[in-house]
């Protein structure tokens, strides 16, 4: 492979300083400048404590995935392994916020992993660090682990088995100190919480036999609204101006301002379960589904929802997809990897399929959800898509169409995330932090299917 200059995660091998220090060493500035060095916070070396870290010359992102009974990490420019943690089961993957964690679903509830990557804004700039990564000893305790939403900041947990939802800052989800937010569903169910910047929370409602539609709670835990027109509730995405939408199985339910509006599909059972959302876009990519008692339906058009005018606009496809096939560009593109092994690039504002781009080999949905099969992850301008039946991961210039890289694993992949080693947009630890590097690494999709008998997705 050639490196070159133009994406971030394809150029940072080069530009390492190879530095190893002690972390804790590190809490100074290279440039001596004591008003700096006063506005670094002190829980710079407290909460990023390692052993030892190398010091680059900007971030480096670093992808995930899981295979049956372990999570493997690689470099995200080099795609080379830089860590491997055993552990036993079916396990799910979620971004923590913070750019450096991620929180695995796993026996127990969700288990903290340090991607070994990470920034101390420093003053009007940032130092960036890399080590090994570790699977921690940190849990958020929960019977069955479900939807993990990231917003502005705030990371908030669904335990499906109870009902219980706990709300935090992400740059503390390391901190054992950190102020946990709790609330609890009437019912327990396969479910979701979103919580905004005013402390509204947007939380799905249902029991063990249904999902009704949903409750908008202010920061007090009190009900402003509410809606049960939203039969089989499921997934949640983020647009633009704080916009949160939610999917059902005959449309969705849009919340803006306190206020709860449904846009009905164009059938009478027009699923939409999986979403895809930026909150630099008002349109909100979705899956669409329309037959109720197929076993697998293998669906060929996508859903474009617009958040701001209450349209919904159907895309037709030149092949299926699944629930893991579904992401948004850095530049707003909706992304889909079909079966026929091409990443789809739709313009959410024309809602014309605009390129397809061969990545993969022809491929067929597993019956079993929980079977591997291709994901898509955006991080940092490049699309990272897994083909399991090769073990081997691309990544794909979402601009240029290029396969830049492709690496073979020594796993089957089956879930994949990643982690940007910068600090995440509305970070409340380091506050807003000057950093001309900064590329967003995008709200992640819950595309994650998790009621077999159902074909729900988690």
């Amino acid at each position: 492979m050639t490196l070159t200059a133009r994406k971030r995660t394809r150029s940072r091998g080069l530009v390492s300083l190879g530095l190893t220090l002690p972390i804790i060493a590190l809490a100074a500035c290279s440039s001596g400048d004591p008003e700096a060095a006063a506005e670094a916070p002190a829980s710079e070396s407290a909460a990023q404590e390692r052993p030892q870290a190398t010091e680059e010359a900007t971030y480096t992102p670093r992808i995930a995935v899981t295979y049956d009974g372990g999570v493997q990490v690689l470099d995200a420019g080099t795609l080379e392994p830089v860590g491997q943690f055993e552990l036993e089961g079916f396990n799910r993957l979620n971004g923590a916020g913070d750019g450096r964690h991620l929180l695995v679903s796993t026996t127990g509830g969700f288990q903290l992993l340090d991607g070994g990557a990470w920034a101390e804004p420093h003053g009007d700039h940032s130092h960036y660090y890399s080590a090994a990564p570790e699977l921690t000893d940190t849990m958020f305790e929960a019977t069955t682990p479900g939807h993990v939403v990231v917003h502005e900041g705030r990371t908030a947990l669904f335990d499906d088995g109870t009902g219980k939802i706990q709300m935090f800052d992400s740059s503390a989800v390391a901190d054992p100190e950190r102020e946990v937010r709790e609330l609890t569903t009437p019912e327990a169910h396969h479910g979701v919480a979103v919580e905004l910047t005013d402390g509204t929370v947007v939380v799905s409602e249902g029991d063990e036999d249904a999902r009704t539609g949903i409750r908008v709670l202010d920061a007090d835990g009190k009900e402003i609204a509410a809606s049960d027109e939203c039969p089989g509730v499921h997934g949640e995405a983020m647009a633009a101006d704080e916009t949160v939408l939610i999917g059902c199985e005959d449309g969705v339910l849009v919340v803006k301002d306190g206020k709860i509006t449904k846009v009905d599909s164009p059938d009478a059972y027009g699923r939409i379960g999986n979403q895809a959302g930026t909150e630099a876009s008002s349109v909100v990519l979705g899956d669409y589904k329309t037959d109720p008692d197929a076993e697998l339906e293998r669906p060929t058009r996508v859903s474009l929802t617009d958040t701001a005018t209450g349209e919904m606009t159907l895309v037709d496809l030149p092949s299926s997809y699944t629930f893991r096939s579904l992401a948004r560009g850095d530049d707003g593109e909706a992304l889909v990897l079909g079966t026929d092994g091409q990443v789809h690039v739709i313009d959410p504002e024309t809602k014309k399929l605009t390129s397809s781009i061969p990545v993969i080999d022809e491929w067929e949905e597993p019956v079993e959800w929980q079977q591997p099969r291709p994901a898509i992850f955006v991080l940092d301008g490049s699309a990272y898509v897994t083909d399991p039946a090769n073990k081997t991961i691309s990544a794909v210039d979402i601009e240029t169409g290029e396969v830049w890289n492709t690496a073979t694993l020594d796993v089957e992949p089956n879930e994949i995330n990643g982690i940007s080693g910068n600090v995440e947009d509305g970070s409340t630890e380091f506050g807003e932090a000057d950093d001309h590097d900064h590329d967003h690494e995008h709200d992640h999709e819950h595309d994650h299917e998790h009621d077999e008998s159902e074909g729900e997705s988690h």
